[in-house]
């Protein structure tokens, strides 16, 4: 594990917090010179009436906007495409992205190709982007995947049936605008699957091989801040306290994951996002608890300073079964019921999905070093 005093560097967006920062778009990317705006985003964020406030946020300032709504949960190689020939063609000069992991990602992707003028899988792996994209705002609308402060963007490669992971400084937005407001029209069930993402996100940064003491005070008051609220914000959808807890322990978790990495959870749903497009923070809802039951030998501390951030005091030589049900516990509290069989996956499947899964980049930090038959028996857990 890396100690304070070794030489490490973080990275993070500028980013604005607080209920009505989707208002604030028009000025920001004024700031930064936007004349002509590409608004990334997808249909259900546009019923939600949040692109139209960013759209009279933009014109109010007299910038030009193109919305491209494109956009598909696991966002696609040729959905990237399709918005960086749009944005040339537009003439655009910034992008911004309004929505949840999947449109932030896609925009991710959109500003790599729309500078580069090369084909998004080219970019795959670790500080493989040269050209600077465009400027970059994102306005997250769901309390989970905190691609609107991280270093990742993940895309789906639809010939190999694999998700992608682009990692590098590049694509850090140059502003976020993190509004509470935006998550208060998530359904019961959306809120507790990207809720319990942040959480996979938070756990998988504080046991990564790559954490550091700044990445894991922010991945334990992550913990502290969904495991506290993440049933309210099922049950009180529109209290804005609630939200705003919610959104900042999602902030807290991104920070921690995006300077730290993460592990086999994510390597884990990245494989079955790619493979059989099931969807993200469901897939990491069901495999965290077996994660944390694979790998907690190998971190029996930091697990336990988990479990005591999420209000838990384990009895001693009971810690991890207590952990573990306490997982169990918020996700059926939380209205979590899926399984991956209910989800629809075939366990014919699962020696792909465990072979895609060790290729994926998370799977290098995860604490203890996992073989293909080791995620294959995670995988049938989870059934």
């Amino acid at each position: 594990m890396s100690q304070a005093h070794e030489l490490r560097k973080f990275l993070a967006p500028e980013f604005i917090f607080g209920n009505g920062a989707r208002q604030l778009a028009g000025q920001y990317a004024r700031n930064l010179g936007a004349r002509n705006v590409l608004v990334v985003t997808d249909p259900g964020v546009i019923a939600a009436g949040w692109v139209d406030d960013v759209l009279a946020s933009l014109r109010r300032k007299r910038i030009q906007t193109t919305v491209f709504d494109e956009v598909t949960p696991n966002p696609r190689d040729h959905e990237v495409m399709a918005g960086a020939e749009l944005y040339l063609q537009q003439g655009c000069n910034a992008i911004v992205a309004v929505g949840g992991g999947s449109p932030m990602d896609c925009a991710k992707g959109i500003g790599i190709v729309s500078s580069s003028r090369r084909h998004i899988l080219d970019f795959e792996g670790v500080d493989n982007v040269i050209t600077p994209p465009p400027p970059l705002f994102c306005i997250p609308t769901t309390a989970g995947s905190s691609a609107d402060v991280s270093q990742f963007a993940i895309i789906t490669d639809t010939t190999r049936k694999v998700k992608i992971a682009i990692i590098s400084k590049a694509v850090v937005p140059d502003v976020a605008l993190i509004d509470p407001e935006t998550t208060t029209t998530m359904n019961p069930y959306i809120t507790a699957c990207t809720g319990i993402d942040a959480l996979s996100h938070a756990f998988e940064a504080y046991v990564s091989n790559a954490q550091s003491a700044i990445t894991d005070l922010h991945a334990l008051e992550a913990v502290r801040l969904v495991s506290k609220h993440l049933i309210a914000a099922t049950q009180r959808p529109t209290d804005p306290a609630i939200r705003a807890a919610m959104m900042q322990g999602s902030l807290y978790a991104g920070m921690a994951f995006s300077n730290a990495s993460l592990g086999a959870v994510h390597a884990m749903a990245h494989s079955l996002g790619g493979f059989l497009d099931f969807p993200h923070g469901a897939t990491n809802a069901i495999l965290l608890p077996y994660v944390v039951e694979y790998n907690f030998e190998a971190a029996p501390g930091r697990y336990l300073a988990l479990a005591q951030a999420m209000g838990i005091t384990p009895t001693p030589g009971n810690e991890r079964e207590e952990l573990l049900q306490a997982l169990f516990d918020m996700r059926q509290t939380a209205g979590f019921t899926d399984t991956l069989t209910t989800l629809g996956l075939d366990p014919r499947y699962i020696p792909q999905l465990a072979q895609n899964a060790m290729q994926d980049a998370c799977i290098v930090t995860n604490p203890r070093p996992p073989t293909q038959e080791d995620i294959e028996l995670i995988y049938e857990r989870a059934i």
